[in-house]
């Protein structure tokens, strides 16, 4: 039997102040905010970032003296580290923070979920009391499978806003089947084998997301072209250009949600492990033609990869990720392959696609590392970057090569 995982959620939620603390709340952020400034500043200048117990030494006395509570203190040496340590990762130079937020410890607050209430200890002792807005779709975390963590406090035009995380475990299901997964600019393709390596089933999911989204970066460029050296300076021109390439930006994330939620329904009806490519590659590789280069940075195969494999987790599914090498070229089941051009393909007798060809050898690869080969469930490659709907700044009708892939991050 496999060991538990955890599964964790965070919930945003914006919340207001019935007995007028805002301006108590927003006080201590300010304060929480300097404070995880002055202890960057103090460790940036030395060789490695301090460990807890060095930190504990250098600044409990001063941060209690200032009225926080000792959690409140662990928490801001556990956020100036991570600040630290990331941005050296990054060979950035010294960080200033400039958010309202706080990291809140499960000891540092009390929640009531029949009441939407949250109670913050803040400075000094004091407590907060706030009112959250809750949605009807946070309803499935207040059944006792989940248990709140902790939350983050946030204020930003006037607003205040409240992450509360919710954890459970999770035990994967024992797999009947495994489903590879090819991803393509138009189409996610899937292929269904037992685990005696025969063909259960194979399916296409349309992928209409990219299309649409590259519609509306056409036009930001457009608009652009049509005002090459004043557009930034033009109010109508960037509120447009921006609501354009947000309009892109949500039709990615809604397509990608869709797309995931189909495949994790497809694997639990079959109970089947996900095999994904490991499509690191793809940044480097910059033999594209202008068509592909342009579609390149608004493809968003690591969000539609990360969603999913999120979503499967949920449901006890386990996602694998194999290598991606010659996956379209290969014959799966022996037999003599034919190119016809550069999607059809003969395998045997039968006239077929490159992407079920591609989604069959992921699937078997995937099925070869089930029985022992160093099985990875997460990929090497980063999973939290953001999908860039900009359109290229200066002059857009400069033939630039994109060299670079902007994916997601989980909902």
């Amino acid at each position: 039997m496999s060991l538990p995982v955890r599964a964790t959620v965070t919930a945003k939620v914006e919340a207001v102040t019935p007995k007028g603390d805002e301006g108590l709340l927003v006080e201590f952020l300010r304060v929480y905010r300097s404070s995880v400034q002055f202890v960057v500043d103090e460790i940036w200048g030395l060789d490695e970032a301090p460990s807890w117990t060095e930190l504990h030494v250098m600044f409990y006395n001063r941060l209690i003296r200032m009225g926080f509570r000792t959690h409140h203190v662990s928490e801001i040496y556990k956020r100036a580290k991570e600040v630290v340590e990331s941005t050296r990762k990054n060979n950035g130079s010294k960080p200033v923070l400039k958010k309202l937020t706080a990291r809140i410890h499960t000891l540092d607050y009390r929640l009531d979920l029949d009441k939407k209430i949250l109670r913050v200890a803040i400075l000094h002792d004091k407590w907060v009391e706030l009112k959250l807005e809750w949605y009807s779709y946070l309803n499935k975390y207040l059944d006792k499978t989940w248990k709140p963590g902790e939350i983050l406090l946030s204020y930003k035009y006037g607003r205040i806003l409240v992450y509360i995380t919710f954890h459970r475990d999770v035990v994967f299901r024992e797999p009947q089947a495994i489903m590879g997964v090819d991803l393509n600019f138009n189409n996610i393709t899937y292929t269904i084998v037992n685990l005696s390596s025969n063909l259960v089933s194979i399916g296409v999911i349309p992928f209409r997301g990219l299309s649409r989204a590259l519609h509306y970066r056409k036009l930001a460029e457009e608009l652009q072209r049509k005002h090459p050296k004043n557009w930034r300076f033009l109010k109508w021109a960037r509120r447009t250009r921006a609501r354009w390439l947000n309009k892109a930006r949500y039709i990615l994330v809604d397509s990608a949600h869709r797309v995931s939620k189909k495949l994790v329904e497809v694997a639990r009806e079959y109970n089947a492990v996900i095999v994904f490519e490991d499509l690191e590659k793809i940044r480097e590789n910059n033999n594209s033609d202008r068509k592909l280069s342009w579609e390149k940075p608004l493809w968003c195969y690591r969000r539609i990869q990360e969603y999913t494999e999120y979503k499967a987790l949920l449901e006890g599914i386990k996602t694998v990720y194999v290598n991606p090498a010659k996956t379209s070229r290969k014959p799966p089941n022996g037999k003599k392959i034919k190119f016809i051009n550069y999607r059809f393909l003969q395998l045997g007798e039968v006239v077929t696609t490159r992407d079920v060809v591609a989604s069959w050898n992921i699937a078997l690869r995937g099925l070869k590392r089930m029985r022992g080969l160093g099985v990875t469930w997460s990929p090497d490659s980063p999973r939290n970057e953001a999908v860039k709907t900009r359109a290229k700044r200066g002059n857009p009708e400069a033939r630039t090569t994109y060299s670079k892939i902007f994916t997601a991050i989980h909902k």
